[in-house]
This record gives C-alpha cells, structure tokens and sequence, in this order.
C-alpha cells in the first residue's frame, strides 16, 4: 500500500496504482489513445514495454482491443479523456466489454467541468448514465488521492468491468493512509440530523465539505458522504441518512439524467421516500473556462451547495 500525500496531481496517483498493479499481477496490461504524455504513462511504458499498447486516435478500437486481450487471459486499463472512454467507445465497451463479460477497467479522464479549457465538445456529463447501463459495470468517481490509489487496486481485485471517472491536473489529499476505504461503501465525513448532502468526485465533495460549514453557521447540522462508488450503489448508507434526516441533496459533476442524483432519488422511492433537491448540471452543454469559472456558472460552489441545501431543510 503507498501513501500518496506526496503526489501532485491525480493522473500520477492513477499511473502510480496501474504500475503497482503491474508488479505484482504480470496479467495488467497498459492501453491509451494517444494520450499518454497527458496522463503520464510513460512510466509504465518505461517499466513494462512489452505491456504498453498505443492504440492512437481510434478509441472504439482501443477498447475493443482491450475486450480481446481480457479475452486472451489478461488485465487490461484503457485510457481516454472521459469524453472519449465513454461516449465516443460506447458500442464497444457496451457489446465488446459488457456483453461479452470480459473484465476491462476503463479509465475517463477529465470529467465535466474537469475539461476546463477543452470545452464543451470534451466535457462528458453523460458518462455515468451511460456506464450504469451497461450490465454489471462498476462505476467509480473517487474525491481525494488516497481513495483513487486504493480503488484502483480494489477494481482490480474484484474481476469485474469497471469505469473510472477522475481529474488529471487537480488532487485533494482528504484521506491519510490507514482510512477504511472499500469499493462499494462511501464514507461518512459529517454527521448531522437535518440534512444529508451525498456527494461524488473531488469537485463536488471539496464544495460540499464547505458547504457544511457554512450550513452550521446558520445552525444547519448536515451529514455529508463521499460517494465515490457510484455503482454498486450503498444502499444501506443512503438508507441510514436518509432515515436520519429526511432530506437528500445529491451533487455531481454531470448531468441528471441517468446520474448519481436520479439513481439515489429512485432507489429512494422504493424504500425511503425522503424530501430532495439536486445540484448538477441540468440541461446545459460544456463551455471554455478555467476551473474556478466554471464551478461558479454550473453552480458548484460552497455557497451554491449551501443555499439549495438550506432551503431543502426548511421544506
């Protein structure tokens, strides 16, 4: 196990899990579209040439050529911009991948407004709905370093399909080294009895996490989970706060339909009606921006959070 409070960015801390992998498991092998340099793959080019594969600008056949090698008896991680791993491979990871049952961690890069100055035509906030419906396919968005270095090893060792949604330049070191991190249990960070805030991936639980200070300022006692397993979703944690509180705010970097918001909102109906509210990108395309604009157009900031999420409590 590494401790990752010393790296800078998280497409190291995602190379530096593949490559751990890599030593140990001589079945995980390495592909990419093209886009090695921007997420650093050149390390483990360096260490396992003959695992490394470049499959160019061709993502669907990428993808497919990992389908072929899970098929062959290895493990392989395939990378994209978000975008790409998801929308533009679609066919390949559903028929090639899912259909097929073979085991292929899929790794998208930059999701939503992660894209920053890509824009709009790179900003995937459907990439979740179209991962869920792919049958048996885990989904996972983690929000800190230490939870992206330990899930990466946890999908590994499930033997299942999986898509990892995550930020190449930004990290946030939330957990130290020795937290219980496990793929399909989210992690509890505040606990309060008027509100529950269910958040995913580092943009939006950073947000939150100041959101539920500025929530206590006006007496506002929020629960907060990190959420970073999308699916297989934790059922008995959704069930615990929303029990506790009776209001569920979910927020995401992406799109609501299909989405972390509509998965929680409908496994809810059935077994907890609770009151809700959601904070996503609703019915918008991308645009050209730095990080810190684009948090503020879309709405997700600490403020934006905390205002959807007072005016849920008092309803």
């Amino acid at each position: 196990m590494r401790d990752t409070k010393d790296f800078k960015f998280m497409r190291d801390v995602m190379m530096a899990a593949i490559n751990d992998l890599a030593a140990i498991h001589e079945d995980v092998v390495y592909l990419d579209a093209d886009l090695s340099s921007c997420i650093g793959a050149g390390s483990f080019q360096k260490l396992y040439p003959d695992r490394f594969y470049n499959c160019g600008i061709a993502e669907g056949n990428m993808v497919a050529v990992a389908a072929g090698l899970s098929s062959a008896g290895l493990t392989p991680f395939a990378h994209s911009f978000g975008v790409f791993a998801s929308r533009r491979a679609y066919d390949q990871a559903f028929l090639s991948v899912g259909y097929a049952k073979r085991c292929v961690h899929l790794l998208g890069s930059d999701p939503g407004v992660n894209a920053t100055y890509n824009g709009g035509t790179h900003m995937p906030f459907e990439d979740i709905a179209l991962m869920r419906q792919i049958p048996g396919m885990i989904v996972i968005e983690p929000s800190d370093a230490q939870s992206l270095y330990e899930l990466t090893l946890q999908v590994y060792d499930s033997g299942k399909a999986s898509y990892t949604r995550f930020p190449r330049k930004t990290i946030a070191h939330r957990y130290p080294l020795g937290t219980k991190i496990e793929l399909g249990k989210g992690v509890e960070l505040a606990d309060g009895g008027d509100l529950a805030i269910v958040a995913t991936g580092q943009v939006m639980v950073d947000a939150a996490t100041k959101a539920v200070e500025l929530l206590a300022q006006k007496g506002i006692k929020a629960t907060l989970v990190d959420l970073h397993t999308i699916r297989p979703l934790d059922t008995a944690l959704i069930d615990k706060v929303a029990k506790r509180t009776g209001h569920v705010l979910v927020c995401e970097n992406g799109r609501y339909a299909g989405g972390v918001g509509e998965m929680v909102a409908g496994y809810l109906a059935k077994t907890n009606p609770v009151k809700m509210d959601f904070v996503n990108v609703g019915e918008r395309f991308g645009e050209v921006g730095n990080l810190d604009y684009l948090t503020k157009a879309f709405g997700f900031t600490p403020e934006h959070i905390a205002e959807v999420g007072e005016a849920l409590a008092k309803r």
